[in-house]
């Protein structure tokens, strides 16, 4: 049971890492596994058989959420933006309590605030920046394409694991999301025609970037396991910044002008199932700071 559960948490982290706006990293937070991802990605090898018990089953699910439904988000996203996106903000809203409960009852501090008050106006910042997508990536294969997509898998998986800090959002900025996600579908419908050649491009493209992915999930977990066992509530009161921005920017990111009167009441019913989903998911966290 417990494996079902991870998996759909998972699943919902890769779902929001494919939006723009949405961070997989706020998502783990809402889903109460954030510090046990943390800690089972950086004792990887300390504690194998335990963090592979746990990984697994999130990787399997991230890896559902991103490929087995990237193209039924980007269907939903030209067909019901306003709804799927108000989706979205409920999930990021129904994981605030579960955050909140690692600061409860703590004395809040000057250095919190402005921890949260500085990160808030970051994830702002960069969504109003972003506006529109600069030029397409070029993903056609080569030695310094591969470099470079390796790179991006580098910074696009920082901040993936970093919560409130979208993934896909640092793909924009640097012209590679659009490619990214084409290039996944192309490769699921590759898979399914058993065509060779389009196999073979979509792994030139993302075994790279998914190598570039771990490497950078390995190196920012360690630097963020040492933040939380150091200053944990400055930490928590940061991502809380972070998560009251997510939905700010994702406001920001994207069109609400069709907003009507049907769109209204199914996006409000959306933004409920996502805050219900979120506190369900989110329910079996127990953990708090130790310090």
């Amino acid at each position: 049971m417990n494996w079902i559960r991870d998996i759909l948490k998972g699943m919902v982290m890769g779902i929001a890492n494919i939006i723009p706006g949405v961070s997989g990293g706020t998502m783990a937070v809402a889903m109460g596994i954030y510090d046990k991802l943390i800690s089972s990605v950086t004792h990887i090898f300390k504690e194998f058989k335990k963090s592979i018990l746990f990984l697994l089953p999130v990787g399997i699910g991230m890896l559902l959420g991103i490929v087995g439904l990237s193209m039924l988000i980007e269907w939903m996203l030209g067909r019901i933006p306003i709804q799927t996106n108000l989706l979205f903000i409920g999930l990021i809203l129904g994981g605030i309590p579960a955050v909140w409960s690692r600061v409860k009852g703590v004395s809040i501090r000057p250095q919190h605030i402005i921890g949260c008050l500085s990160f808030f106006a970051l994830v702002v910042v960069l969504a109003a920046l972003d506006g529109t997508e600069g030029g397409t990536a070029d993903l056609s294969f080569g030695l310094v394409n591969c470099i470079k997509i390796f790179g991006v898998g580098i910074i696009a998986a920082a901040t993936m694991v970093i919560p409130g800090v979208s993934g896909s959002m640092m793909l924009m900025l640097m012209g590679y999301y659009n490619p990214v996600i084409e290039t996944i579908n192309a490769f699921v419908k590759a898979l399914v025609a058993f065509d060779v050649q389009g196999i073979l491009y979509g792994l030139g493209v993302l075994i790279p970037f998914g190598l570039g992915v771990v490497v950078g999930i390995l190196g920012i977990a360690k630097l963020i396991e040492m933040l939380l066992s150091k200053f944990p509530y400055v930490v928590f009161w940061c991502i809380i910044g972070l998560i009251l921005a997510s939905p700010v920017a994702i406001v920001l990111l994207n069109d609400f002008s069709g907003l009507n009167v049907v769109s209204a009441v199914t996006g409000l019913i959306a933004l409920a199932a996502g805050v219900i989903i979120a506190m369900a998911l989110g329910g079996d966290s127990k953990e708090v700071p130790n310090k």
